[in-house]
């Protein structure tokens, strides 16, 4: 339950949750949380005792964006080694960006590489490198009145973090293009007639709700089922129909031969919750 870079971790039974905790900064994110998160959520994947995670935040927001500050000094030092300031004329390396180099994005897009399925509680703001790891889930609920705003456009930044691939995938190219291009706010209510969350529920019930949903996962859906569909989420969005049935066919088959199928047949016929053997991906 201790908080350790500004996240959080709790598991009840079947269920993991992850909490930004930042109230300094209302969650803003650096660089030691956003590699925290990404390694809780390796963790949570790998316990074969979780079937599923919950990120929410902590307090009146859900994650703001990078850390201003944080940006603020990359981009001043930034500067100062393009006009030479401080080097004594000599052009150094240009400094590494806010987020922690050219690989950190892994740990933003935790959610999408994890076979373990990923509910976004979004308990209130969220913007930018939040934006984006609520979008990596797998599913997204809202309290009600949460502002969104991907911001990128309105800091002078560009579409961080793969957002201008899956934001469409999401809501559409036309609207995509509108929330990234104008950055502007949206409410939790607008979210969901957008399709980008699925529902949008009075803030004291959120977590309750998320938490209910995923217990729903752990309970019913197969581990390893959940975990190559997700691949094949990734997988099969980039192939043309024709290969993408030929890839899920050629799965469907092996899936006759694994104890799963037994399993959620046999809990079907005895009208009884399925005991599903767990999975952590490295069987």
């Amino acid at each position: 339950m201790s908080t350790v870079d500004g996240v959080r971790y709790a598991a009840d039974g079947p269920v993991a949750t992850l909490t930004f905790d930042k109230p300094d900064r209302s969650n803003a994110m650096d660089v030691p949380m956003q590699a925290r998160y990404g390694t809780l959520l390796r963790q949570a994947d790998a316990d074969p005792a979780v079937r599923a995670v919950v990120v929410t935040g902590a307090g009146k927001a859900f994650c703001p964006g990078a850390d201003l500050g944080l940006l603020e000094n990359t981009a001043a030092l930034r500067a100062s080694v393009e006009g030479g300031g401080g080097t004594g004329g000599t052009i150094a390396a240009a400094p590494p960006a806010p987020g922690g180099g050219h690989e950190n994005f892994r740990d933003v897009l935790a959610a999408v590489s994890v076979g373990v399925p990923v509910v976004a509680a979004v308990n209130g703001g969220c913007a930018g490198l939040g934006f984006v790891i609520a979008c990596s889930a797998d599913v997204r609920f809202a309290a009600a009145g949460a502002k969104f705003t991907t911001a990128f456009a309105r800091r002078g930044l560009i579409a961080e973090y793969g957002i201008a691939q899956l934001l469409p995938a999401l809501v559409g190219q036309g609207r995509a293009r509108d929330l990234l291009l104008s950055g502007r706010t949206f409410t939790a209510e607008q979210a969901h007639e957008y399709g980008l969350v699925q529902e949008v529920v009075p803030a004291e019930e959120l977590l309750l709700r998320a938490r209910a949903y995923a217990t729903e996962l752990a309970t019913y859906s197969a581990p390893r089922s959940m975990a190559v569909m997700k691949a094949q989420f990734t997988r099969e969005a980039s192939l043309p129909l024709e290969e993408a049935a030929r890839e899920a066919t050629a799965l469907m088959i092996e899936s006759f031969g694994r104890p799963e199928l037994a399993e959620g047949l046999a809990s079907w016929n005895e009208r009884r919750a399925p005991q599903f053997p767990p999975h952590t991906g490295r069987e």
